[in-house]
């Protein structure tokens, strides 16, 4: 097990046992556990990440970030979960299916502006990657 693996391990079983809640660098935040497939491994895996709640469309839909901490490329959950269009969620104490879109333009961007006032680390993500990639924007949709 990576060293990456071992800490998303632990914010995953802190997750699990809080009812949805993690302190450390979570502490506080909208936090879910994204659930996809392996497209070449067709293993399952879970990556916990922070979630911007769309504010036009209720609890259906949330805003994920393909940011990868800033690094030059895509996260894998990203590239298995834009492949399938589709994903499973735990968010709190409950589990469901969501369809996955990715946001492009004007959308994207809106949006991302947003998680980046929040929360300025996604601010410090982008700068890290300009000129090499820009961060995904993805919209979960229970199914």
């Amino acid at each position: 097990m990576t060293e990456a693996d071992d800490w998303n391990a632990n914010i995953v079983a802190e997750f699990r046992a809080n009812e949805g809640k993690v302190g450390g660098p979570f502490e506080g935040a909208p936090l879910i556990l994204l659930h996809h497939i392996g497209r070449k491994s067709g293993r399952e895996f879970v990556a916990p990440m922070m979630y911007l709640p769309a504010e036009t469309q209720g609890e259906d839909t949330i805003y994920v970030f393909a940011s990868k901490g800033g690094a030059p490329t895509n996260p894998d959950w990203y590239t298995n979960t834009t492949t399938t269009g589709t994903a499973t969620l735990e968010r709190g104490t409950e589990t469901y299916s969501a369809t996955v879109t990715e946001l492009t333009g004007p959308d994207r961007d809106r949006i991302y502006a947003e998680q980046a006032r929040r929360y300025p680390g996604f601010a410090d993500y982008e700068r890290k990657t300009e000129g090499i990639r820009t961060i995904p924007v993805l919209a979960l949709t229970r199914q």
